[in-house]
């Protein structure tokens, strides 16, 4: 076997606990176990706060080794997620720091940059340019598309030229590895070679997410005993829609149904203050916890609540959140539609619902609350479900992608 150095660019990273840390950080300790080197550059973790974790300082350059991960950490800007002009300035101070770290590190094959936002796939590019090596556009949102659909960005102008430059990173790119067959037919149809696009879904790592006892001592603190709960975690973001949750506990109140916020994000200070004027007692409010821990939360809940806004943009994309649920078996009440909903129906793994459609929501609840037996029947089916999204194999997978670009080399 030949040893590949990859050099990934990405700006979330371990401690930080989103999908796009934890994807990354999964896919490359997996490819230190097969043989090779592997080599990060990303920013202090201080998503989604913008308060830089305990442990770390925002320097120039730091470096330290994660599981055998050579991780490099540059200065960046750094700001809360929210506030549309100061995270484009976060985006592209990282931008510029990674293109310099990236002039010293030495040998590398290829080169990967990971969205949701692409300046990480900018700086990979550019990157690509001065060490006359290959780049990989990871694909995981369609940036800008994402900041259209939620009106986060209004100026046409503006908008069309980040859509050029997008284009520009796609077609100069050696691969695009997409999360989701959408976004490969979405590419196509804007003129992209589709035999460059290959797919590797988001999943899981089963060796984590799998199921466990009901920590009853976590029950007992947050005073869930008895209680029926579905569990939102991950990020509270404008694209979320979570209010669509909050006025569905509205109407489960005094049902034994309680719904669990866990993580933070731009909007979560605004459902607080919503569930706190409507003076619900069947909501909590969790902030985020290590990595680690998150488990521990899975195995509170009776069942997952996955929700996006509806919006044309949101059938293309696979929430990741979709197979931590399927590995702890928990079954999902899915508000998204598209790709993902069908994901859901084919594994049988919950109950798809209208997104912002909160009598579906509310009717899925009673269902599943009233209904043990159905209740099981979906967890079985989302642990089956969950072996053919198996971290590892996907991680495999992407490898070979990556070596057959440096071997082209």
């Amino acid at each position: 076997m030949t040893t590949v150095h990859v050099l990934f660019l990405t700006d979330n990273f371990p401690p930080e606990v989103n999908a796009p840390a934890s994807r990354t950080f999964e896919h490359c300790r997996e490819w230190v176990k097969a043989g090779h080197r592997v080599t990060v550059i990303t920013c202090a973790p201080n998503f989604p706060k913008g308060k830089v974790f305990d442990g770390y300082r925002n320097k120039l350059w730091q470096r330290e080794t994660m599981e055998g991960i050579e991780v490099v950490r540059v200065w960046s800007y750094i700001t809360a997620n929210e506030g549309f002009v100061r995270r484009i300035l976060d985006y592209q101070s990282y931008m510029v720091s990674a293109i310099i770290a990236s002039l010293f590190v030495r040998k590398v094959d290829v080169i990967v940059g990971t969205s949701p936002q692409f300046f990480t796939a900018c700086a990979a590019y550019v990157a690509s340019r001065l060490k006359f090596r290959p780049y990989i556009f990871e694909l995981r949102d369609l940036w800008p598309e994402t900041i259209k659909a939620v009106g986060a960005m209004k100026n046409a102008r503006a908008i069309e030229l980040l859509e050029k430059l997008e284009l520009f990173l796609y077609r100069k790119s050696a691969k695009v590895i997409s999360v989701t067959k959408s976004f490969k037919k979405n590419l196509i149809s804007r003129g992209i070679d589709g035999s460059k696009i290959e797919i590797v879904t988001n999943g899981v790592d089963i060796s984590q997410f799998t199921p466990r006892p009901k920590d009853e001592a976590l029950t007992r603190q947050l005073g869930l005993e008895g209680k029926f709960v579905a569990g939102y975690i991950g990020t509270h973001g404008l694209c979320h829609g979570l209010e669509t949750l909050v006025t569905a506990a509205e109407r489960l109140r005094g049902t034994g149904i309680v719904f669990l916020f866990l993580g933070d994000g731009a909007r979560k200070q605004f459902l607080r203050d919503m569930a706190a004027e409507k003076k619900l007692d069947n909501v909590v409010f969790i902030d985020s916890v290590p990595k680690a821990e998150v488990p521990r939360y899975w195995s509170i809940l009776d069942v997952s609540v996955i929700h996006l806004q509806k919006a044309e943009l949101f059938t293309t994309v696979i929430p990741s959140k979709l197979f931590e649920s399927m590995g702890m078996g928990l079954p999902v009440l899915h508000g998204v539609e598209g790709e993902s909903a069908d994901i859901v129906r084919d594994e049988h793994a919950g109950i798809p619902f209208e997104p912002e459609n909160v009598d579906e929501l509310v009717a899925a609840l009673r269902r599943l609350k009233e209904n043990p037996a159905e209740l099981e029947q979906f967890k079985a089916s989302c642990l089956k479900g969950a072996q053919n999204y198996d971290r590892t194999n996907l991680a495999l997978k992407m490898m070979r992608i990556l070596e057959s670009v440096a071997a082209k080399r």
